[in-house]
């Protein structure tokens, strides 16, 4: 049995400890030629001749270098096709959604030859400030879809329907559990929670409530009502303030 190629795994430890931070490298071995590393090409953000080669050729080993400070990651691969060198890519992010890649140029890879030293020049020069960039866009992207998400308020409409006032079952259980406790009551037939039509102070009593209650949850209730029936004796709950922007790839 030939001696397994250990010059990739080589020239990551020793590129890690060239490139500018902490760096600590992690080497992927052949598996045997029946399998590739998916679970890392899945990430590398490249669509020029890192790209490429993957789509050529099975990636049969390969090696990550992973900056302790923040977790940005490159993935390095054998320059398939020619006698030498490597490739090396950055990785995307796992915790971005994929809809903050789109439009984000990707920071595409490199080829160098089999000199760590060199490399190392090459990475911090061309490759990490092209990351930099992508990863900065990709970021904004995501605070923007956060900030959306955020300002869409879920709401409860209120219909009356003969002498019930009805909604429809939210997805939401504390909605549903909030609804129950004031006095509407879950119609498995129609798939409506319904409050039946009785004393009106009571409704209107019971609409105040479940209103409060909701907005507390950060749900806006709006009470429909066909033209010439009378509203509950009920002022409209106030919408709850904006909840707090939450930290979460076309490559």
């Amino acid at each position: 049995m030939p001696a397994p190629d250990d010059s990739l795994a080589s020239f990551a430890a020793v590129l890690a400890g060239e490139l500018p931070g902490q760096w600590s490298s992690q080497y992927h071995p052949d598996r045997g030629g029946t399998t590739d590393h998916d679970e890392l090409t899945a990430d590398v953000w490249d669509m020029d001749q890192v790209a490429d080669a993957m789509a050529e050729y099975i990636v049969d080993h390969c090696a990550v270098l992973t900056r302790s400070a923040d977790g940005t990651r490159l993935f390095i691969m054998d320059r398939k096709g020619h006698d030498d060198g490597f490739l090396i890519a950055a990785m995307a992010p796992e915790d971005l959604p994929v809809e903050a890649f789109r439009g984000v140029r990707e920071p595409d890879g490199i080829a160098v030859d089999e000199d760590p030293f060199r490399a190392a020049k090459h990475v911090s020069l061309r490759l990490l400030p092209r990351y930099e960039k992508a990863l900065a866009q990709a970021q904004d992207n995501a605070s923007r879809l956060a900030a959306a998400r955020a300002g869409t308020q879920a709401r409860v409409v209120l219909t009356w329907s003969g002498e019930d006032l009805v909604t429809a079952k939210p997805d939401r259980d504390d909605i549903a559990k909030a609804l129950t406790e004031h006095g509407f009551i879950f119609d498995e037939a129609r798939n409506l929670f319904v409050l039946s039509d009785g004393d009106s102070a009571q409704v209107a009593a019971s609409v105040r409530a479940v209103g409060h209650r909701l907005s507390e949850l950060g749900v806006g209730v709006l009470l429909s009502r066909p033209p010439g029936r009378p509203a509950p004796d009920t002022a409209p709950a106030q919408p709850p303030v904006s909840p707090a922007r939450a930290p979460h790839r076309t490559r």
